[in-house]
């Protein structure tokens, strides 16, 4: 059978869009081929036509999730710092991204898997993550306030997500908003201890 022009890299971007929900809903490790192809309705041999072995499909899911987020982070319409910064927060650190973590972000949900992976696949992870830390350097003006933010940002999601009570959950990320907001404006005026 032969499928139009461009058939093949968007059947690709959607295996990529549904392994991701459903990794970072159950675990990448967790989660057979079988799964990943049935969820997107396609055979487990046609997964080898996209991809060479589920290492190689984690390794694009990894470059997919992070590009997606970098997408977001790049399309915030606002250019000065604070403005940039309150959207993000407002944007990351909500309910709706804790109880929905298939249509969030992939580094509190996949992070502790990546952590136990080969060389090459944490190379690939830090590379991609440099890529969106240098959208965080260029609004908030140093490395180090982009890296306590961000991993303030995944923290704040990964603990309320483990967390039952709803009331709970928002405290943890109303509170995290204040502490970043602080950190931010206190951050210029004074040294860090």
């Amino acid at each position: 059978m032969r499928y139009k022009s461009g058939y093949k890299e968007e059947k690709r971007k959607e295996l990529l869009s549904i392994s991701g929900q459903i990794a970072k809903k159950q675990g990448f490790n967790a989660t057979g081929v079988d799964t990943f192809m049935k969820a997107a309705g396609v055979t487990s041999g046609a997964f080898y036509s996209h991809f060479s072995s589920k290492h190689d499909l984690f390794k694009a899911l990894i470059e997919s999730e992070i590009q997606h987020s970098i997408d977001m982070w790049m399309g915030n319409p606002h250019t000065e710092a604070e403005p940039w910064i309150d959207f993000e927060l407002n944007r990351y650190l909500a309910l709706s991204h804790v109880n929905k973590a298939e249509h969030g972000c992939v580094l509190p949900a996949l992070a502790t898997e990546i952590s136990r992976s080969d060389d090459d696949i944490k190379q690939l992870y830090q590379s991609e993550l440099i890529r969106g830390h240098q959208i965080f350097l260029e609004h908030l003006g140093s490395e180090e306030k982009a890296w306590a933010v961000m991993c303030q940002l995944v923290g704040a999601i990964l603990i309320a997500r483990s967390i039952m009570d709803e009331s709970l959950k928002l405290m943890i990320l109303e509170s995290s908003k204040s502490a970043i907001k602080y950190f931010l404006s206190t951050e210029n005026k004074t040294k860090p201890i």
